[in-house]
């Protein structure tokens, strides 16, 4: 329906509290946003794992009857959006397998480009996988280890990865969280009393009352147990590429994702981009909810007034039902609407987090004009997005992504708006902290703008091209 990336998927678990699977929902609850498709929870009483998942949004498929059957002092679960693989229950995570090494479930958030091969191996071998997961393939990996230890099973399943996991295993006696050299996803970690906790991001140690401790690092292993808190760091050094969308899109603005708010960094994008693209205009809309501190900030910056002209329905559930007679535009109109007595007869800056093919963003232009503003000037909070990504975003191939194949000029014109500005790279990496003033600064993976990858893609990287062969988007430029 929305011409967004998705947003990949959200892991949370927690050790040492007697209501470990309630803490769990909540905790992928305020995560929710990074995954709508499956969710699932494997908790442990110390003696066996007891799983549920389903299909849809965490409070379809977790009520108390569902919480019941998830015994025990630890937990971990998982929401899930899907990057790599088939949309059904198979896939929703966590994972749960029992082999030489006893129980073990596993949540991920990332994407593994070296999977399908390795897949192929395992299965030549006589491998059975149940899904069309990446993550199912580590599973596999850590059942044919012949190391006669877990921990180091791990390490070996994953050693030779170049792809991003922030991942959490549970034991029927410990939690497990390990995060790629990279540092591509975040996962922080938190205390709640005696309680360790591991969440995505911030915003879920928050709802449960839980104290932010420190991220995982990039390349750490965190082993909790009744012994306390272990951690090693066993995978090769390498420069850390955190993913930047993380901070124009995906994250909650609440959350502290790689030591940073979130907030913060969408309002200075803001403020950037109103220095780079200022416009003769009256009033600054956002597209909510994620255009919203970047357009509070651009206001700031250029003594616009801030105007919440667009509405959105926030009560839409997985599927609607539409009307048999055609209502144009109407996947847009059913979550978004304006409001015509602060539109009609202004300005408008327009304040969006990106552009992807770019179809929505013409029809909220049009909807804009509908509504009778005068004129409509887009302004992106980040660069043009020309390239996929291969660690742990949905996106579509580069023939599919408008600003790879059409300059600004054509793409302002397709959407029918007076003007279009996007953030420069510069900008970016300044609003979200990474000015290269300092040796401590973080470090971010800009590949969809740059088509700079900070790793060897592989053949899922060449299958991907070969896919983008076909026909390019075709937009008016006159």
């Amino acid at each position: 329906m929305f011409d967004k990336f998705r947003e990949e998927c959200g892991v949370f678990g927690i050790y040492g509290h007697e209501e470990a699977a309630r803490l769990t929902y909540l905790g992928l609850y305020a995560l929710q946003h990074r995954g709508q498709e499956s969710a699932g929870i494997v908790s442990s009483d110390g003696e066996q794992l007891y799983a549920e998942r389903g299909m849809g949004h965490v409070s379809d498929i977790f009520r108390e009857e569902q919480l019941l059957q998830l015994p025990g002092s630890s937990a971990i679960g998982h929401v899930r959006y899907s990057t790599a693989g088939k949309v059904s229950i198979n896939e929703a995570q966590p994972f749960s397998v029992k082999c030489s090494y006893g129980q073990i479930a596993i949540c991920h958030n990332g994407n593994l480009p070296d999977a399908t091969e390795a897949r192929r191996e395992l299965e030549h071998e006589g491998a059975i996988f149940s899904s069309t997961s990446d993550t199912e393939v580590v599973l596999h990996r850590i059942a044919r280890s012949r190391t006669g230890d877990l921990i180091k099973a791990i390490i070996e399943s994953l050693k030779h990865d170049n792809g991003a996991f922030s991942m959490l295993f549970a034991t029927p006696d410990r939690i497990i969280a390990v995060r790629d050299p990279r540092g591509f996803r975040p996962l922080c970690m938190g205390k709640l009393g005696a309680a360790t906790v591991f969440a995505s991001e911030t915003c879920a140690l928050d709802l449960i009352g839980a104290q932010y401790l420190r991220d995982v690092a990039p390349g750490e292993i965190v082993i909790v147990d009744s012994n306390g808190v272990h951690t090693l760091q066993p995978f090769e050094s390498k420069p850390v590429t955190h993913c930047i969308f993380e901070h124009v899109y995906f994250s909650r603005p609440d959350s502290i994702v790689f030591g940073r708010s979130v907030n913060k960094s969408r309002h200075l994008l803001g403020r950037c981009l109103a220095r780079e693209w200022p416009a003769d205009a009256d009033i600054v809309v956002p597209v909510p909810d994620s255009g919203v501190a970047a357009a509070i900030g651009y206001a700031a910056e250029s003594g616009l007034k801030f105007r919440f002209g667009l509405m959105r329905n926030h009560y839409i559930g997985r599927t609607f039902i539409e009307p048999r007679s055609q209502i144009r535009h109407f996947g847009v109109k059913i979550k978004l609407n304006p409001v015509r007595d602060l539109i009609e007869g202004r300005r408008v800056v327009l304040i969006d987090d990106s552009i992807v093919r770019g179809t929505t963003s013409q029809k909220i232009v049009k909807m804009m004009r509908d509504a009778g503003a005068r004129e409509v000037h887009m302004r992106i909070s980040c660069p043009p997005t020309i390239a996929p990504c291969y660690y742990g975003v949905d996106t579509p191939t580069r023939e599919e992504l408008i600003a790879a194949q059409h300059t600004t000029d054509e793409i302002c014109r397709f959407l029918g708006a007076d003007s279009l500005g996007y953030l420069s790279l510069s900008g970016l990496l300044e609003a979200c902290g990474d000015s290269g003033s300092s040796s401590s600064r973080p470090i971010y993976c800009t590949a969809c703008y740059t088509g700079d990858y900070p790793t060897q893609i592989g053949q899922a990287g060449q299958t991907m091209r070969e896919r983008e062969e076909g026909s390019a988007i075709t937009i008016a430029t006159t």
